[in-house]
């Protein structure tokens, strides 16, 4: 050090400190930890409000109280998916906004806030005997401050600002896939969690507490360790070469590229200029595949749980664990098809998967064939990142955060009328064809290639 030489553990020190910096910008412990809590909570809410249910009808006829039980829940969930669906559209655009503005954290933070106050009533809800009807008001807490869809929407802005456009794809996918395996571990557990406590505390209180533990997590991690990824080529304007857009390059572009040539400067100025109606049809195919997607998955709890198939706690866990599964497979499907396939290609194998699957899970009636259709749908979680990592492509980075909410916004309220449309429908064919809503969700899926052709 004293002849000018940089002192050997001063480079080591520089690397830990360098690798600790990259790790603090990592946002996946607050999506596999949001997904594990979600997961607790989605089982423990739905075996709550069927046991209420079940107790404020246990005076009439088994069949008859299977039934009033179907369509009261079926009606909870209609209300509640409509308020938690509807309230974010108050607060979202403008949190987002004050994301891009002022800080990336604040589309992050504030729904985990809300998500740890609306899962606090549930467990008092549970502990002081309160009315189903309370969980109206937590969904529209959930929903002012942010909810879901702000933090999807922020969540997709940190992954894409730290990513290139030539990984962006993959990295939103691998993002998704921390999502899906923490879903699987967090439903895997949920129902023994439900049922192994249940002699011992009232029915759902381990779960919920585990679920609220998992949201305070979060959001500690966030305000205190989570720092900001600085933007890694993000304008479109930026881009070099044909690899750099992925699926968007032009037909007379990807001509040249396959050649080896180097695109021409007409060519990439049509590249980086992309015309409204292509953003637009990508909108229009997100909101179709959400529309066959939230449909057929709102009602297949209900569908579960009555005959043929009539599943317990432990079955309905194995069961949400199993649509997680497809997390895996669209990761392993992405990574091996971007390296060969556009974009939009990658995004009709998603969609055909997805409404293979669904027609099968139309004619279930054992559980073998439940499984079966789930393992068709190996590619059906391809489409949505995907589209979001074309949009990403096509507008400013200090836009990302706007984006993505009016996309998310654009889903949620899709989802909301998906939601109770379905729900509706599912009561009335209940009786005589319980599976048309995944026919209708197979018609929706197939509705969906004509904005991508």
């Amino acid at each position: 050090s004293r002849l000018g030489g940089e002192h050997p553990w001063r480079k080591v020190v520089t690397s830990s400190m360098v690798g600790i910096m990259a790790m603090r910008m990592w946002i996946e412990p607050v999506v596999a930890g949001s997904q594990v809590a979600s997961a607790f909570y989605d089982t423990a809410l739905l075996l709550v409000v069927k046991n209420y249910y079940n107790q404020t009808n246990s005076t009439a006829p088994s069949q008859a109280l299977e039934d009033a039980q179907q369509k009261a829940v079926s009606n909870f969930y209609i209300i509640y998916n409509l308020v938690l669906g509807l309230s974010p559209l108050v607060s979202a655009y403008g949190l987002s906004k004050l994301g891009d503005r002022m800080h990336r954290k604040i589309p992050i933070c504030i729904p985990l806030l809300g998500y740890l106050g609306s899962k606090t009533l549930l467990l008092l809800m549970i502990l002081l005997g309160w009315p189903v009807e309370v969980m109206y008001g937590a969904a529209a807490f959930n929903g002012l401050t942010g909810g879901f869809t702000t933090l999807w929407a922020g969540i997709m802005a940190l992954g894409s600002l730290g990513s290139s456009e030539s990984r962006r794809s993959l990295r939103l996918i691998i993002i998704e896939l921390v999502y899906g395996l923490a879903g699987f571990l967090g439903s895997m557990a949920s129902g023994y969690l439900f049922i192994g406590f249940s002699d011992h505390y009232r029915e759902g209180t381990v779960l919920v507490c585990c679920s609220i533990a998992c949201y305070a997590f979060c959001l500690l991690y966030s305000f205190f360790v989570l720092t900001v990824p600085k933007p890694a080529a993000s304008c479109p304007a930026k881009a070099k070469g044909a690899e750099e857009v992925g699926g968007q390059l032009p037909a007379h572009t990807e001509a040249a590229a396959a050649g080896n040539s180097q695109p021409s400067e007409d060519s990439i100025s049509t590249r980086v200029s992309p015309s409204k109606l292509t953003i637009i049809l990508l909108f229009l195919a997100a909101i179709l595949y959400d529309f066959a997607v939230v449909g057929a998955m709102n009602v297949l709890p209900l569908f579960l749980l009555r005959e043929p198939l009539n599943w317990n706690a432990v079955e309905i866990g194995h069961g949400n664990a199993a649509g997680y599964v497809i997390f895996v497979t669209s990761f392993l499907g992405v990574f091996v098809f971007s390296r060969c396939l556009r974009d939009v290609t990658m995004i009709i194998i998603g969609v055909v998967s997805f409404s293979a699957g669904i027609l099968i899970m139309a004619f279930v009636q054992w559980t073998f064939l439940f499984y079966i259709a789930r393992a068709v749908m190996l590619f059906a979680l391809i489409p949505l990142p995907t589209i979001r990592s074309m949009l990403s492509k096509h507008v400013e980075g200090s836009s990302y955060g706007k984006v993505f909410v009016l996309l998310q916004l654009s889903l949620v309220t899709t989802g909301v009328v998906t939601s109770t449309v379905y729900n509706k429908i599912y009561q009335n064919t209940l009786e005589w064809y319980s599976g048309f809503c995944f026919i209708l969700s197979f018609l929706a899926g197939c509705l969906t290639l004509v904005p991508l052709m």
